[in-house]
């Protein structure tokens, strides 16, 4: 079971074209207690991706006891995650990630091969292409769900 999370309707979609199996519309209702009822108590492992406190939080409330939430989003700066203590005594985990805890030089090329041999799909998760002059419009339809990812090009 793969369940994707997001406010926009476009991006669930998205997320299961690119293989989730379940979505959640966290702009109708609480993720946390729907991913609590498709699992039937949560789940071993999840994913902040977007660099949210709340998002950071959800992720980690989702989980069963044992389970793992990866932070892989840049929270800001400052702002703190805040966790109920007494869920670590279930040993409940958060941990981070660092671009993915790739190991650049041995996972890079794998990559590379797996897009050439059709097996990683990178073109549908690219919504727009432009120019880096255009790179703060580009943030602005990202943030209001109108885009996944603009690729901005030098030229």
């Amino acid at each position: 079971m793969i369940i994707a999370v997001d406010k926009f309707e476009s991006k669930l979609a998205m997320a299961k074209r690119l293989g989730a199996t379940h979505s959640v519309d966290a702009s109708s209702s609480d993720p946390v207690e729907e991913i609590k009822k498709l699992t039937e108590g949560g789940v071993d492992y999840s994913f902040e991706a977007i660099g949210l406190k709340s998002a950071a939080e959800q992720a980690f409330y989702s989980l069963k006891p044992g389970g793992t939430a990866t932070v892989i989003g840049m929270i800001p700066v400052g702002q703190k995650v805040e966790l109920d203590g007494y869920m670590f005594l279930t040993e409940r985990k958060l941990q981070g990630s660092n671009m993915g805890s790739n190991r650049f030089r041995i996972d890079m090329p794998q990559y590379i091969d797996f897009y050439l041999q059709g097996r990683l799909n990178l073109d549908d998760m690219i919504s727009k292409r432009d120019k880096l002059e255009n790179v703060n419009e580009a943030f602005r339809a990202m943030k209001a769900g109108e885009v996944a990812r603009t690729v901005l090009s030098f030229d």
